[in-house]
Order: C-alpha cells, then sequence, then structure tokens
C-alpha cells in the first residue's frame, strides 16, 4: 500500500447540502428555514429556553425538593490493578497517584476499589478503601491508612449591617432644613 491509495472509509465523507438549488432539492426557496421571522435571519440565534418574552418554562415550573448531590462525598475510584506500577515497598498517597496520572481532577478524596490483584507489598494512604482491596492490600502483606476526609468549609456568618451606612442614604433620610436667610 503506498500514499496515493489510501482513502477515507466508505461513509466517512458526505457530500455538502446545497441548499437554495431549486424546488425539487427539496432544500430550494427558503433552504430549510421555514418562512419568514427572525430564524430565518442570517446571524439569528435565540438562546436556550427563550419563548419570546413569555415567562419560559424553567421559571414557570415551582422549586421543590432537596437535592443531595451537592453535599455528598465525590471520591476518585483508583483500582488495585493500577497499583502495580509502583515499586515493591512504596509508599502510595494522594500526591503519587496524581502524578503518575492515576487520580486527575478535582474530588474530596480518593477511593481504593478491589478490581485486580495487586503483586507488590504496598502501604497505601487513601480516604476510603473496599473490603476487597483492603483483604488483597494486607494479604500481600502491605497497610492501608485511611486519611481524614476533607472537610468542608464553613459558612460565611451573615452580618447585619447597620441602617443607613451608606453615605447617600443618610442624605435622604434627613429631613431638609431651609437656609438661613440673610438680611
Amino acid at each position: 500500500m503506498r500514499l496515493h491509495d489510501l482513502q477515507p472509509r466508505p461513509g466517512a465523507r458526505h457530500r455538502r447540502k446545497r441548499l437554495g438549488q431549486g424546488e425539487s432539492s427539496g432544500h430550494g426557496k427558503t433552504s430549510g428555514r421555514g418562512g419568514k421571522g427572525q430564524t430565518a435571519r442570517s446571524g439569528s440565534s435565540i438562546r436556550i429556553g427563550f419563548e419570546g418574552g413569555q415567562m419560559p418554562l424553567i421559571r414557570r415550573i415551582p422549586k421543590r425538593g432537596f437535592n443531595n448531590a451537592r453535599h455528598g462525598t465525590r471520591y476518585l475510584a483508583v483500582n488495585l490493578e493500577a497499583l502495580n506500577r509502583f515499586e515493591d515497598g512504596a509508599r502510595v498517597d494522594e500526591a503519587a497517584l496524581r502524578s503518575v496520572g492515576l487520580a486527575n481532577g478535582r474530588s474530596d478524596g480518593i477511593k481504593i476499589l478491589g478490581q485486580g490483584e495487586v503483586t507488590r507489598k504496598l502501604t497505601v494512604s487513601a480516604h476510603a478503601f473496599s473490603a476487597s482491596a483492603r483483604a488483597k492490600i494486607e494479604a500481600k502483606g502491605g497497610a492501608c491508612e485511611v486519611i481524614a476526609p476533607k472537610q468542608a468549609r464553613p459558612a460565611k456568618p451573615k452580618v447585619a449591617k447597620p441602617k443607613a451606612a451608606n453615605p447617600e442614604a443618610a442624605k435622604i433620610q434627613a429631613p431638609k432644613s431651609e437656609p438661613a436667610k440673610t438680611p
């Protein structure tokens, strides 16, 4: 096979849709844009959910209930078989996992899962372990150290602002006095 023999796989290339090429093409006259109006104009785009000024559905329906997802603990999962890339007797912690690319992104901690087999004696430090992962690590003579989960930052306490702290507001609230007349 040579360079001139290379060609795209069948179905990988599509001919472009030629608009406005006569009624019988099926895409003539209005070129698939329907009748007149805002969406028929070039450069027109209406944001998702916009209903022409009418109160949108997402704002009309009542908001109820509670979603626990934002309060949950999100762990980055690391399987045991991935830990075999570390040397025998190594200490594996969050920094080591991130440096080799096994734990990427933001999370509340790292959880070691028991998929696969570990072939080395390792000291693993993580926020959580599955029961099977802990058993397999300790069976090879390794150790599991549980780190305390990251603490959520407490909400800022709300401080009551004194009224009329704004000098402009004080001017408005003060009664107007007439200027002194000079004889």
